[in-house]
């Protein structure tokens, strides 16, 4: 199983959301670069990077952001965050960066879902946010009322290879992760779930290493000293 350490931007800085609250937002640092180099230094080889304001607004206000963190690191970086057109898919992929990850996009505009998978395949991976059963689109604040698992099984038979499934409830909440969803989605799902929020803790990552997902997300367990990403990783393989 795959570690991806996450850094969140918003106005060039990274930070962290609680349960994607843009009103309940923490600073850790000024230079998102830094924070890159730090977890290629603790042995991780790849990065979770979202725009959170592209991801409210349908912008790319953090590229320059993103390319020199990729370039600073050589890390695989996946991008999410307002990726709703094939510009946008182009910018970020012709730039270098590894995978984009498609959300709001990926439920409201089918039609470009299949454009993107055609023309970059593997390097498209879509995002599942998940609130009370349902799938939440333009940065968490919209409800799409699309059952979480019929999307998943929807978006397997679209020929999406990588599904980077949020439990909202538990994002920033440090109360673990919620391993009833992921069981199921592993079950039943036959694609690569990536599980994220409320990773927190070497049981956590033990119990999803468990489940054959292919890839787990941290990001607050991290910036607050409650998980070592060198353990995390170690625990992972």
């Amino acid at each position: 199983m795959i570690i991806f350490p996450a850094i969140d931007l918003y106005e060039g800085k990274a930070v962290r959301l609680l349960r994607g609250d843009y009103a309940r937002m923490t600073v850790y640092s000024e230079h998102p670069e830094e924070i890159g180099r730090q977890f290629a230094s603790e042995g991780a080889s790849h990065v979770h990077l979202v725009d959170l304001e592209g991801a409210r607004d349908g912008t790319t206000p953090n590229l320059k952001t993103v390319l020199r963190l990729k370039e600073e690191t050589g890390l695989f970086c996946e991008i999410g965050g307002g990726i709703r057109s094939m510009e946008t898919v182009r910018t970020y992929l012709d730039s270098g960066l590894d995978r984009v990850i498609l959300g709001t996009a990926a439920v409201r505009d089918p039609d470009f879902l299949g454009e993107a998978l055609a023309a970059y395949g593997e390097k498209i991976a879509v995002g599942v946010d998940i609130r009370d059963g349902k799938v939440s689109v333009q940065g968490w604040t919209e409800d799409s009322g699309l059952s979480f698992l019929e999307f998943c099984r929807q978006m397997a038979e679209k020929g999406v290879k990588t599904l980077i499934c949020t439990d909202i409830s538990r994002d920033g909440a440090m109360r673990g992760t919620n391993l009833e969803l992921y069981s199921r989605l592993s079950r039943e799902v036959g694609v690569r779930i990536t599980a994220s929020g409320g990773v927190s803790s070497l049981e956590d990552i033990r119990a999803l290493r468990k489940m054959d997902l292919y890839g787990a997300i941290i990001g607050k367990a991290w910036y607050t000293g409650a998980i070592s990403l060198r353990e995390a990783i170690r625990e992972a393989e």
